[in-house]
């Protein structure tokens, strides 16, 4: 186990183990869409992310019951526990240290400046290699974590499909809370519901009782996801190794719910089809010593199912994007709530 220390500031002075450090405002990244800011740390020069992390901060945190009883962040389990540590060598998530304060639920995360590295902002598809390289070290990390058993308290089944709902922007709302996204899932659900009627009604009433659709995929293998596999939190160091920033979402689940939040929202900027980037994880995974014969399919459509949930309300604006989601969950969801 990690030591968490108690204040941004001990762990700050731990770090820098007696040489000059300073800190300072930072600008976020304009992918970075949680309310938690951001400083800027220099340690003899050398610079370094301090990210600030409570439920009053941060919506995320409280759309996914995240630090609730005065139990530390998600992120701050793993880094205790070892986690971050079991990481294959090919995932780099760049945390050097982490704070706990246990009176004020607040928690530091320091991380190595990498900003360079990280893919840029932008509508832009990502060069196919570094896509596929991706894809690549999300299955190392799933066979490298299989039939993980979470003791520690992570994000539960179906708790991620609970999230990205009128429900939580309701509840945004009512106690005086006004960041972006959650005004916008407001308004992506309406649309939703007047582009697509049924997908509208089924996912509906999976988000807020996803019981049906945890349940089965519990039925097939689990592994450690990550839960946000979005271009703003991925890079490339210059000797191949990924980056992947901001643990928020990690628990045990099917690697295909990895995949599908991983489609859903780089819809975008992918250099292939959603059908090509499906089957070079599942064979990444089989290279990685992974048997996908008995479950793939079955996990996939729920997976995809699960993606749509979360970020459904996200694809109005682009009807061919749409029709393809529908066409893959409205069967699969119908069965589900039958």
């Amino acid at each position: 186990m990690r030591n968490l220390f108690g204040t941004a500031d001990e762990l700050i002075e731990k770090v820098a183990d007696g040489r000059p450090a300073s800190r300072e405002s930072f600008a976020k990244n304009v992918d970075s869409l949680s309310g938690s800011p951001f400083e800027r740390v220099l340690i003899s020069g050398e610079p370094y992310v301090l990210k600030h992390l409570s439920r009053e901060l941060d919506w995320i945190m409280r759309a996914l019951g995240d630090g609730l009883d005065g139990r530390p962040p998600f992120v701050a389990l793993m880094w205790r526990d070892g986690l971050l540590d079991a990481l294959p060598d090919v995932i780099d998530p760049t945390i050097v240290g982490v704070s706990y304060d246990g009176g004020t639920g607040h928690c530091s995360v320091l991380m190595r400046d990498i900003g360079s590295h990280l893919v840029p902002s932008g509508g832009d598809r990502i060069p196919l290699a570094q896509h596929r390289g991706f894809l690549d070290h999300m299955a190392a990390m799933h066979a490298r974590f299989w039939e993980f058993e979470d003791r520690i308290g992570l994000l539960p089944p179906g708790g991620r499909y609970r999230a990205l709902t009128p429900e939580m922007a309701a509840r945004e709302a009512a106690a005086g809370y006004d960041d972006a996204v959650p005004r916008y899932v407001t308004t992506g659900w309406e649309a939703l519901r007047l582009a697509a009627p049924e997908a509208y009604e089924l996912t509906l009433s999976l988000a807020t009782d996803p019981t049906p659709l945890a349940s089965a995929l519990a039925e097939t293998p689990g592994t450690l996801v990550h839960g946000d596999w979005k271009y703003g939190n991925l890079g490339t160091e210059p000797g191949g190794r990924t980056i992947l920033l901001d643990w928020a979402w990690p628990g045990r689940d099917g690697t295909c719910v990895d995949l599908a939040w991983y489609l859903a929202v780089n819809c975008d900027r992918l250099p292939e089809s959603k059908e090509d980037a499906t089957a070079a994880l599942r064979a990444a995974l089989e290279r990685a010593g992974v048997s996908t014969a008995d479950w793939w399919d079955r996990q996939l459509e729920l997976a995809l199912v699960g993606g749509f949930v979360q970020l459904g309300w996200s694809k109005t604006h682009d009807p061919a994007e749409l029709h393809w989601w529908t066409d893959q969950i409205v069967p699969v969801a119908r069965d589900l709530l039958s």
